[in-house]
């Protein structure tokens, strides 16, 4: 939904491409169900410009409160572990209160769609994100991210977790467990990708075991890609993702839920699978 349309038709249109959206939500959770797909992300825009205003204050919120339900009703009979990924705009450890503002309103709204949906308000639903700049001091961007975490309202504290970056100014799983979780109790999403990128001196298996030791009685999240630049597009910045996967998921030990950041995204899976079956058999 562009500005132009938001400007135009407000509310009104939000409303109606929110409801198609949860129709659709719902379409993708039975097809991923018919093949065995259990772990998706949603999308932020599931409500278009929700940092805007109260789900409530929509002119079709009952209808979309039914389709709510019927998602998450469908999310629990299934068992399904769904997830957001918020953009990188939403930044706690900003020094600028208004972007910390509305940082907070942008996570809890995605909090209180899960909460619409009637998902119980833990780490199977996680809310994702990175810390964000470092601002040329990590150590005070963590101890912002920490004092403004309190902020948000319970729900999404108790989803929202955290993953390490591709840059070394930026964020480790080092950093996150020492700086974050121990301080705040946020788990750490293992993204294998972007620790090949910056590893802090850990080994992928240590950054793997400390990340998953935050998740505590849940199933660790974890997140896999491939580097474009080496087996698809030599001329692409060493941090893209690629298309499909080339390589095995290594499990280090560990029985983590991942969800693929590759851009064919389950058609990549698909792939994988076939590929990976054809492995075992052979």
């Amino acid at each position: 939904m562009t500005r132009k349309t938001w400007l135009r038709d407000g509310r009104d249109r939000a409303g109606q491409l929110a409801y198609a959206n949860l129709v659709d939500l719902l379409s993708i959770l039975q097809w991923n169900v018919q093949h065995d797909i259990h772990v998706y992300r949603m999308s932020s825009d599931l409500f278009p410009w929700m940092s805007e205003y109260q789900f409530e204050d929509l002119p079709n919120f009952p209808q979309l409160q039914h389709r709510l339900t019927q998602v998450g009703d469908y999310i629990k009979q299934h068992g399904l572990r769904i997830s957001f990924h918020p953009g990188q705009f939403n930044v706690l450890a900003s020094p600028t209160d208004d972007i910390v503002r509305r940082t907070v309103w942008e996570l809890d709204q995605h909090s209180r769609i899960m909460d619409l949906m009637g998902l119980t308000a833990d780490y199977n639903s996680a809310i994702n994100i990175h810390i964000g700049g470092s601002y040329g001091d990590k150590v005070s961007a963590l101890d912002r991210f920490c004092h403004n975490f309190e902020q948000l309202a319970p729900s999404t504290k108790s989803r929202l977790v955290v993953e390490n970056d591709d840059k070394p100014t930026q964020y480790s799983v080092h950093d996150l467990y020492y700086l974050v979780y121990q301080k705040v109790g946020t788990p750490v999403t293992f993204d294998h990708f972007h620790h090949t990128l910056h590893t802090d001196n850990m080994s992928h298996m240590d950054a793997a075991h400390l990340a998953a030791s935050t998740w505590g009685k849940y199933t660790p999240l974890q997140h896999y890609s491939d580097s474009r630049k080496i087996h698809e597009d030599a001329s692409v910045n060493s941090r893209a993702h690629s298309d499909h996967l080339y390589s095995t998921i290594p499990s280090y030990g560990l029985t983590p839920d991942v969800e693929l950041e590759v851009k064919q995204k389950d058609l990549a899976l698909i792939q994988y699978r076939s590929r990976t079956f054809l492995e075992v058999v052979s």
